[in-house]
This record gives C-alpha cells, sequence and structure tokens, in this order.
C-alpha cells in the first residue's frame, strides 16, 4: 500500500482526525495538501452525505428547545439521553465526515467558547452547536457575537438572570477572560463590571415555554468604558451597544494575539515562535477578523512545516483516530450497547467526550497537557480493545483482527509493516518491530505461514502495539 508522503501525513495529522486511505486518495486528487486544504476551507463545496444523515438517528438534535424539553418530560428522551446523544453525534461526524477541516474547527470553537452538553440549559445545546458549525470558518466577530448571545451560554454563565439590579458578572469576566482579550489585555475589575452591564436584558427561559426574551427595563443604563471602548448607553435597548463592543473586542490586538496563539498551540507548536503568532494575527486583523485568512497564513507559514510530529494527540483524537486507522462501520444504534450510543463513554472514560469539561475554559490546549502516564495508559487500554473489537461491538462491524495482516506466506517484520501502512499510513520503523516480535514471541524474520495459522490471538497485540507506537499517538 502507497504511504502518504511526509507532507501529506502532516497535513492529515494537523487538519483532520486521523489517517485513512480515502482521505490519502482525496488528497492526492486535490492535488496535494495545501490544494485540499483550500478546498476544505469551503465546507458547503464538500459532498459529506453520509455524514450528514447520522444526525437523523439522534432525532432530537433537530428539534426546537421546546420540543425537546417537552420530550424530556414526557419520558419520551431524557435530557441526559439528549445530551450524550449530541456528544454521540459529534464523535461519528469527527470519524466519517469528509470536511475534516471544518470538524477541527468546529472542535476548537467549541473549546474556546466552552458551554457543557449538560446543564440548566441542556435544551439549547445542540442549537449552540449549530451556531458554531455555522460561523466556524467565517469571521470571528460574527461568531463572538452568536455565542455569545445564544441562550445556552447566557445560562451556562449566568447572564440570563443578570439584572442592572442584582448584577451577574460571569458572563462578563469569562468574555474577557477567556473569549476574547485574556487577562494580560490590562483591563480591571471596573471594566469587568461594565462589560456585564452590557449584557443586561436578556432572559431565557429554561422551564416553560423554552425561550429567550430580551427586556429594556432591566438593562442597566449609563457610561460605559471597557479597554478602549466607550457607550453613552443611555435607554433601555442595549443590543446596539452589545453589538458594538463585542465586535470591538474581537478586532482588539490583544485578542488577534490571543486568538493567534491558540490556533498555532493546536496545530503547530505547545510553544509557537513569535514569528508565526505574529504573522497569524496581522492576518485575522488585516482581514477584519477571518478565521480562513489566519488559518491560510498559519499553514503558509515555515513553522508549521517545521512542526511536523511535535504534537500529541489528546485522548479524545487518539479515539477517533484510531477508529479511522480500524475502519470501523458503524450503523444506526437500536439499543444501548450499540456503538452508537456507547462510544460517548469510551471517550469519557479516556477524559475527554466532546463538550464534557465542567469548568468554562475548556479542554486544555496545549498538548503536553495530555502526555501523563495516565493519559498514556488509558489510550493503551483502548488500543487493545479495539484492537480485539470487544467494545463497543454491537450496531458496528470491522475487520477480524487477523484479517488486517497480508494474506499468504510473509515474513513477520513485513506484516508489521504491511499492517503499520495500513492503518498509520507509514513504513514500520525498526523500533516498532522489535516491539512486536518481542511481545508476540516471534521472530522478526520468521515466516508467518497465514491469517489462520498466525491467529487472532496474536493479531489483536500486533495490531495494539502499531496503535500504541509514538507514530500513531504523535500529530
Amino acid at each position: 500500500m502507497a504511504v502518504p508522503s511526509a507532507s501529506t501525513r502532516h497535513m492529515i495529522n494537523r487538519f483532520s482526525y486521523g489517517y485513512t486511505p480515502s482521505l490519502h486518495k482525496a488528497i492526492t486528487k486535490a492535488g496535494g495538501p495545501q490544494e485540499w486544504f483550500a478546498a476544505q476551507l469551503n465546507p458547503s463545496k464538500v459532498s459529506d452525505k453520509k455524514a450528514d444523515a447520522m444526525k437523523a438517528w439522534y432525532p432530537y438534535l433537530r428539534s426546537s428547545s421546546r420540543k425537546r424539553q417537552q420530550a424530556d418530560r414526557t419520558k419520551k428522551r431524557s435530557s441526559y439521553e439528549q445530551s450524550m446523544d449530541l456528544v454521540r453525534w459529534t464523535i461519528l461526524r469527527r470519524m466519517f465526515s469528509k470536511r475534516q477541516v471544518h470538524e477541527v474547527m468546529v472542535d476548537f470553537w467549541s473549546n474556546l467558547l466552552h458551554v457543557p452538553a449538560y446543564g440548566d440549559g441542556w435544551m439549547y445545546r445542540a442549537s449552540y452547536d449549530a451556531t458554531i458549525r455555522k460561523y466556524a470558518l467565517g469571521k470571528f466577530s460574527d461568531l463572538l457575537l452568536r455565542a455569545t448571545v445564544h441562550p445556552a451560554m447566557l445560562v451556562f454563565l449566568n447572564s440570563a438572570g443578570s439584572t442592572k439590579n442584582a448584577l451577574n458578572e460571569n458572563h462578563g469576566r469569562e468574555l474577557l477572560e477567556l473569549h476574547t482579550v485574556g487577562v494580560k489585555a490590562g483591563y480591571t475589575e471596573h471594566m469587568v463590571v461594565d462589560s456585564a452591564r452590557v449584557l443586561t436584558g436578556y432572559h431565557v427561559e429554561t422551564w416553560q415555554p423554552a425561550k429567550k426574551t430580551y427586556v429594556t427595563a432591566d438593562h442597566y443604563t449609563g457610561p460605559l468604558h471597557i479597554l478602549g471602548w466607550k457607550a453613552a448607553n443611555a435607554n433601555g435597548e442595549g443590543r446596539t451597544e452589545l453589538r458594538s463592543y463585542l465586535h470591538y473586542l474581537a478586532a482588539h490586538p490583544a485578542t488577534a494575539q490571543r486568538l493567534a496563539t491558540r490556533l498555532c498551540q493546536r496545530f503547530v507548536a505547545d510553544k509557537p515562535s513569535d514569528e508565526i503568532v505574529a504573522a497569524v494575527a496581522k492576518a485575522y486583523t488585516d482581514s477584519g477578523t477571518s478565521i480562513k485568512a489566519a488559518l491560510r497564513a498559519l499553514v503558509k507559514h515555515p513553522d508549521f512545516v517545521a512542526s511536523a510530529e511535535g504534537l500529541v494527540r489528546s485522548p479524545g483524537q487518539d479515539a477517533i483516530a484510531t477508529y479511522r486507522a480500524m475502519r470501523v462501520k458503524v450503523s444506526k444504534p437500536k439499543q444501548s450497547g450499540d456503538f452508537g450510543s456507547a462510544v460517548n463513554y469510551v471517550l469519557d472514560e479516556m477524559g475527554q467526550a466532546p463538550f464534557m469539561w465542567p469548568a468554562p475554559n475548556g479542554f486544555p490546549e496545549p498538548s503536553v497537557a495530555w502526555a501523563s502516564a495516565g493519559r498514556m495508559r488509558s489510550s493503551w487500554g483502548m488500543h487493545h480493545t479495539t484492537a480485539g473489537g470487544w467494545w463497543p461491538s454491537k450496531g458496528m462491524s470491522r475487520k477480524q483482527p487477523r484479517n488486517y495482516l497480508p494474506k499468504g506466506p510473509v515474513r513477520f517484520d513485513d506484516a508489521v509493516d504491511s499492517v503499520s501502512r495500513s492503518l498509520l499510513g507509514r513504513r514500520a520503523s525498526a523500533d516498532l518491530v522489535k516491539a512486536a516480535a518481542l511481545l508476540i514471541d516471534y521472530e522478526p524474520t520468521a515466516t508467518i505461514k497465514s491469517r489462520e495459522d498466525f491467529g487472532d490471538w496474536r493479531a489483536v497485540p500486533l495490531i495494539a502495539t502499531v496503535l500504541n507506537s509514538p507514530q500513531h499517538l504523535r500529530k
């Protein structure tokens, strides 16, 4: 099996959820990794029927907040299961979508503008996901506005009940600290209060009926001053001031610097150079907060090209890359143990199911946070379980473990190389062959007579060893 070039593999590792032969073919057909990346920035032009159809497996994801709430109360589908359905569908999209850059960026923005899948505003969370998806490759100024005033965010950060007479500073603070300029921007406590004041007036009903309203009488009136932005704010209709404020924050140099740093941490290095951060920040600012412009500047920078295999896959990325490597096929779940109903628990046990981080700061971005011994053990366990096809084992299909090996007589070292090419899209290193040989107690030059002779009991640890390798865990 032909393996991708180093530049293609690098693009796959950073801007997809892992290698598959079909992704390799798509990049080749596009003309190369840069050409594929450029096409991926326009996801509406990338056909994705298979992944799109999977949303119907979880019917309440398309329902209004009121219908979702009603389904919970009438015990047709509990709020917990509906929340987990969003997690499950998200995992499947990351596994099967042909719009891989879009999926990666939806993850990035969902983490920066984090709202958990569960909680008081659970009935709004699927709609919030749709909002992130719509603007993930647009302008950050548009994304920030829609995310800030979305009911899911308003409920999560407590501004849904904040009024001029009972101010809650939480959302106003996180808007500055986490969503835009960051703690080093120099804002004061008084500015945090003004940031919360500009948000007053919004209310969200989480009981009956589920809806969002704006009450002018609850909006704070009076002058506002935050990091150079000023508004007279003379009447109760404060939505105009809020739009102005959010546009100002999105375009602020500190926001450009912070977002550029986060993007570079995700796609280049845990400690990116000042040069690439400056280049990405400049492209972001010059383009009027265009996310596409920032990404183009990032992938064209020499630091990106030179950064191959310098990051560690997070547990969630590892799990999805593993399922993609094994070419797992999934059918519509019919019972609780089926793959489409249980895969969220796999990622949750590994510590990174989508949208399950409890705090507003989202999962840690630097990859070094995911390089602990405990994390490695959880990944190795998942690799072994997946290699054996043991759990989840229903509502899905894949090859028998021994059938990942070549047919007919083959030397052991060549068999390891073939499995590595198939699963990882790369040649097996000498260390990988040695590790597999020691584990299975097989001489590297010994001949495997047939798949049946080798057996699943040997094939499972061989596959797990390939998945445990640094070549799979690094990106």
